[in-house]
């Protein structure tokens, strides 16, 4: 095997930083509509860059850890 082919094997992969609203949706289980309506209510932050919004990971993590850690659904 390669030198070449060999790093690329050992290269950690990159997690997103940000997601789409689609992508969150899944991730946590909920309808598109539910995220945007948590976005809209200040409860899942985003990032806006035109019409685009993006959700940063570690805010799917926090809302998560927050739900798990009060013992509600949301």
């Amino acid at each position: 095997m390669s030198e070449q082919s060999e790093q690329s094997k050992t290269k950690p992969a990159v997690e997103p930083l940000l997601v789409r609203v689609e992508e969150a949706a899944r991730i946590l289980s909920l309808s598109r509509s539910t995220i945007y309506e948590m976005m809209d209510a200040g409860e899942l932050p985003s990032v806006r860059r035109g019409t685009a919004r993006r959700i940063p990971v570690d805010a799917l993590r926090a809302w998560v850890a927050r739900q798990t850690g009060s013992g509600t659904r949301g």
